[in-house]
């Protein structure tokens, strides 16, 4: 304050400018901002220093009111609805500077604005310090802390671990019980996530474990070939987070400390006898999580997934996914590849023959692939020790056994005699293997060859009226004549008895 009397008392003492800088020390800018206030208080410099120390600060030193915080006030008014909007794909902060500006033709430079928005944010202290796009990711993990559930029958309590799921965009959270973090539990608790939310994220962003990354790297992971099929199902990506940077899921990471609070603090006295029992009670908790209004926001997660970022999702397949196993195998000489599970053989193009394949099979379907094609896929069948075979899949010279059809026998047969062409149709129907079945009538049918059509039809029905139908009895019938001999029929005569009805009483 004595340094303010001191430049008025050179100013009204006719003291040009440079001498009072010279004197003083003080900025021009200030100097000249000093006299005008002298001036505008219309004050003279006696009543000036008859002043105290603070009524001269006030009168001095006092901020101007300026129409800039009007402005601001309008503009932090506008934040929290921008806030929502720069979630959405595509939209940015230049995006809403310039719909502001259209809107306030007098408002902040976008420099001055993005200073303000990023003061506005730091104040209002967001749960997530990146700024996610609706629909962009989906962050996985498991719970560091497991629940339990206790086996009915022994009293033991079981472990079980908890998967966490999280959109970015709008927090809303998925939670699920699972019996362990291997690709056969895992992969399904995705895929009831996705359910969950209705859509597939453009990228899942998982940690390395096993079930998910089969080799981790900074820049190009190796994914698990299970779970890429799953992602490619779903028409979304897999991104691991860097190893030791859980900084790079943090979404999910902030998650699961959530959970231990809404979920498992409300289920810690409480005892579960089933997987699914303890499932429900999570749900139940995590939907009143989902639908808590977010501190700093005035929204929940429900309403701000519904709104911005439900429709940003990719629509789902109609079919869910199929968990598929895989193993490798070489393609023995006849063809045909055991999957060990159900121990039945299916069909391999012949010319993979001695080659190693790969075999993928789900609940469903089996299929085969050679350097990365498909070459073949059949329809699971768990039935033992039998073959499914497809005809083209054969060598040509051992194709016989398939391409001749039961309706070619019957009408070779037919071309004999008809009591050869009922012999070969019982043959067809009554053994238990086509092949097997196809055998037989090629080798009686060729028998015509040798000894013609009267005598293969006569031994035909020989054979039937003894009631054995094979080959072989066809055969020996030939060999020993006996299609040459006349059966000899025993007529039996009738025995005498008290009971039986004579011929006059049925006239």
């Amino acid at each position: 304050m004595s340094n303010i009397r001191h430049i008025l008392r050179l100013h009204t003492q006719k003291i040009a400018f440079f001498e009072i800088i010279k004197q003083t020390g003080i900025l021009r800018t200030t100097l000249r901002k000093c006299i005008t206030d002298f001036k505008k208080s219309g004050l003279s410099f006696e009543d000036i220093n008859e002043l105290s120390d603070k009524d001269l600060e006030e009168l001095f030193l006092k901020p101007e009111e300026k129409p800039v915080d009007i402005m601001l006030q309008k503009l932090l008014g506008l934040f929290p609805a921008m806030e929502k909007e720069l979630r959405r794909t595509g939209v940015t902060r230049m995006t809403l500077w310039e719909e502001y500006i259209k809107k306030y033709p007098d408002g902040y430079g976008y420099s001055r604005f993005n200073r303000y928005f990023k003061k506005w944010t730091s104040r209002i202290k967001p749960t997530m310090h990146q700024e996610h796009k609706a629909g962009d990711k989906l962050f996985i993990d498991f719970a560091g802390q497991k629940l339990t559930i206790t086996d009915e029958k022994t009293g033991e309590s079981i472990d079980v671990e908890v998967f966490v799921a999280i959109l970015g965009a709008s927090q809303l959270t998925y939670v699920e019980a699972v019996m362990t973090q291997k690709k056969e539990d895992f992969i399904p608790a995705c895929e009831n996530a996705l359910q969950f939310y209705g859509g597939a994220p453009g990228a899942i962003v998982c940690d390395n474990l096993r079930s998910a990354v089969k080799k981790s790297s900074r820049y190009e992971p190796s994914i698990n070939e299970t779970f890429a099929d799953f992602a490619e199902h779903y028409n979304t990506a897999i991104l691991p987070a860097r190893v030791y940077r859980p900084t790079d899921k943090a979404p999910v990471e902030i998650a699961v400390k959530i959970m231990y609070t809404r979920i498992y603090a409300k289920l810690r006295d409480l005892k579960f006898y089933s997987l699914e029992d303890l499932n429900k009670a999570i749900w139940l908790a995590l939907e009143e999580h989902n639908n808590q209004i977010i501190t700093g926001k005035e929204c929940s997660r429900r309403q701000l997934f519904n709104e911005i970022e439900k429709v940003a999702l990719v629509s789902l397949p109609v079919l869910r996914y199929e968990l598929k196993r895989q193993m490798y195998i070489t393609v023995p000489k006849n063809g045909h590849v055991c999957l060990t599970p159900d121990k039945h053989w299916y069909s391999v193009p012949y010319q993979f023959i001695g080659k190693s394949i790969k075999v993928h099979y789900s609940s469903q379907l089996v299929e085969m692939f050679y350097h990365f094609e498909r070459i073949c896929f059949h329809k699971r069948d768990r039935l033992p020790f039998t073959y499914t075979t497809v005809n083209e899949h054969l060598f040509p010279a051992f194709r016989f056994t398939t391409e001749l059809a039961s309706d070619r026998f019957v009408l070779q047969a037919e071309g004999i005699h008809p009591d050869v062409k009922t012999y070969i149709c019982v043959i067809l129907e009554s053994q238990r293997h086509r092949d097997q079945a196809y055998r037989i009538c090629t080798g009686v049918l060729d028998l015509a060859k040798k000894v013609g059509n009267e005598r293969l039809t006569k031994a035909c029905q020989r054979a039937t009226s003894c009631g054995i139908y094979s080959y072989r009895i066809i055969k020996k019938i030939l060999e020993q004549g006996l299609d040459m001999q006349e059966e000899e029929v025993e007529h039996l005569k009738m025995p005498e008895h008290n009971n039986i009805r004579g011929k006059e009483y049925y006239q």
